[in-house]
């Protein structure tokens, strides 16, 4: 029978996890020393985060490593983080370089057309030197004249297809400083932490990667208007 209990590799996977929770609770005790979601020591972590430049640097880099299609995004409101996100699958100009990058709508796109696309999206934390990846699932059509972009996150990196790259990508992280936080082991809530205000928020409790990474559950479906179909 396979499965981790039985598996070869079991012990020295367990001191990876082990060394990474241990990262993970350090980084936390020093961010916030109140332990409360939303009291951030802003002193601490203006100075321990990734410069975006490196994160823009970082993206230039993994699209030659990969040989992919790369776009910056500036984290949002209440995130601690910015994101790369890296094409797997799909064709240039792809919907995130026109959500996110600037580009404009192909000509070649039908208004008949659903568009399906997968990336890997790294987060990278502006407040300490960690980075967590997952597949996200993009799925873009036209709706009375609007495009609209859904982007569909998953917990983690699953696909086949994916892993490759991906485990390419987590190579590059330690040339810049960076420590790879496997999804799974971030995603749930931590121990004596006070998450009331993101529990009002989001009416579930605050995972450690909403204390590192970003404010929304990780696995959430992010859905809005992509741009006006006559641009």
């Amino acid at each position: 029978m396979g499965g981790c209990t039985n598996c070869s590799g079991k012990s020295a996977c367990d001191d990876h996890k082990g060394g990474m929770l241990k990262t993970v609770a350090e980084w936390m005790d020093i961010l916030y020393p109140s332990r409360t979601w939303g009291q951030l020591d802003d002193a601490v972590a203006v100075d321990s985060g990734i410069e975006q430049d490196d994160i823009i640097a970082l993206a230039e880099e993994l699209g030659a490593e990969l040989k992919a299609a790369t776009i910056f995004h500036e984290g949002g409101e209440g995130d601690c983080c910015d994101y790369i996100y890296i094409l797997c699958q799909g064709r240039e100009t792809c919907s995130l370089q026109v959500k996110y990058g600037g580009a404009r709508v192909p000509q070649e796109w039908s208004e008949s057309e659903t568009l399906s696309e997968f990336y890997l999206r790294v987060a990278i934390s502006t407040v300490a030197p960690l980075a967590v990846v997952q597949q996200v699932c993009v799925t873009t059509s036209n709706v009375d004249g609007d495009w609209v972009v859904s982007e569909e996150l998953a917990a983690g990196v699953y696909d086949a297809p994916l892993l490759k790259r991906f485990q390419r990508l987590v190579a590059v992280l330690p040339a810049y400083g960076l420590t790879h936080l496997d999804m799974g082991e971030i995603s749930a809530a931590p121990e004596g932490f006070d998450d009331r205000a993101y529990q009002a928020l989001f009416d579930r409790p605050a995972h450690r990667v909403n204390y590192l990474f970003f404010r929304e559950p990780s696995n959430m479906q992010i859905t809005g208007p992509l741009c006006s179909a006559a641009t």
